[in-house]
């Protein structure tokens, strides 16, 4: 049973090299927010991301979704954007003299929200029920959605005129917050070799199926997870409301600068993505090294700044990763 096990995860380790070998022919660098994605996956979970415009982040989901074999949408999300346009809607059939049912966009495997923050609350909450519940009424039908299903939401951290602002309910749902930044000087150099006379992009191959990453999330679930290492998870997740309240271990200055701590989902989320790292990088168990490791992926979306806190321009990474210096890893884990 255990050689069993360990052939599974060294499947693990070759199917992300698999998949990363065929997205990185059209993405240069990302490596982190690849692996992020792929974790997502395995975790039947969604991304918010953030970065400034330029960045490949409608060709990364994209082509992730060709080397998938999933089919991808995007939504360009707008202040005049209507529910309807993100789920779909009746439209009358004259011929027939009924209603049938149009389905929107969401109705895929892979969808890019794109500026997601420009859209209203009310269709912010369409897109909700389809991520929490993995379906979407139309017409007062229920309709379920394909699996898997991912969403990767995407917002500009600059321009904030004309925005609604996600609210906490809905950022909780996502499984990650990642930051893309720009690429390092040897890979936009390499951008420019590879792509600078090129008016096209590589075509790519399906190296998986929607069928296979179902499957592997069977052998995801059998990662083993320690007694130790899950309370040394939830003592990191109760670390950040305790610093909230003031309460943890006199530690005022961070009471400072938090206003809510991180919700029982993030205890989940960090479970979650432990086990898919875990499994993807080969090993047949958690360890403390993969927890911190998706930690700020994790939480910094799930915790809340004061107004000092944004006057003093501490970000929300700084404060998490005291977190993670001050609690403790506990022995024999």
């Amino acid at each position: 049973m255990k050689e069993d096990f360990h052939f599974m995860t060294k499947k693990g380790s070759d199917w992300a090299a698999r998949i990363k070998g065929e997205v990185q022919k059209s993405i240069i660098g990302q490596d982190v927010v690849i692996e992020r994605l792929l974790v997502a996956l395995l975790s039947n979970g969604h991304v918010l991301l953030e970065g400034l415009p330029g960045l490949a982040k409608t060709l990364l989901i994209k082509s992730l979704g060709v080397a998938m074999g999933l089919e991808f949408e995007r939504i360009q999300f707008t202040p005049d954007l209507l529910p309807s346009d993100v789920v779909g809607t009746m439209v009358f059939q004259p011929k027939e003299g009924n209603f049938r049912v149009h389905r929107g966009p969401v109705f895929a495997n892979l969808v890019l929200a794109d500026e997601i923050n420009r859209a209203p609350a009310k269709v912010q909450s369409a897109l909700l029920e389809a991520m929490q519940e993995r379906q979407v009424t139309i017409g007062g039908e229920t309709h379920q959605l394909p699996r898997p299903f991912l969403v990767m939401a995407t917002q500009n951290p600059l321009e904030q005129e004309g925005t609604y602002p996600l609210p906490e309910a809905q950022t909780d749902r996502f499984l990650f917050k990642l930051l893309v930044d720009y690429p390092s000087e040897q890979e936009e150099r390499a951008m420019m070799e590879r792509w600078g006379q090129l008016t096209h992009q590589p075509k790519l191959q399906a190296v998986s199926s929607g069928e296979e990453l179902l499957t592997l999330r069977d052998q995801v679930d059998d990662v083993h997870l320690s007694p130790p290492l899950q309370a040394y998870m939830l003592a990191l997740v109760r670390a950040t409301r305790q610093a909230a309240d003031g309460a943890n271990g006199g530690n005022k200055g961070a009471a400072k600068f938090l206003s809510y701590g991180a919700s029982p989902r993030a205890s989940l989320a960090l479970v979650q993505a432990t086990r898919a790292l875990a499994w993807l990088q080969g090993m047949d168990h958690g360890t403390p090294e993969v927890v911190q490791n998706v930690f700020l992926d994790s939480l910094r979306h799930r915790v809340g700044l004061t107004y000092e806190a944004e006057a003093e321009e501490t970000t929300t990474d700084e404060i998490l990763r005291g977190v993670l210096d001050r609690v403790p890893v506990p022995a024999g884990v």
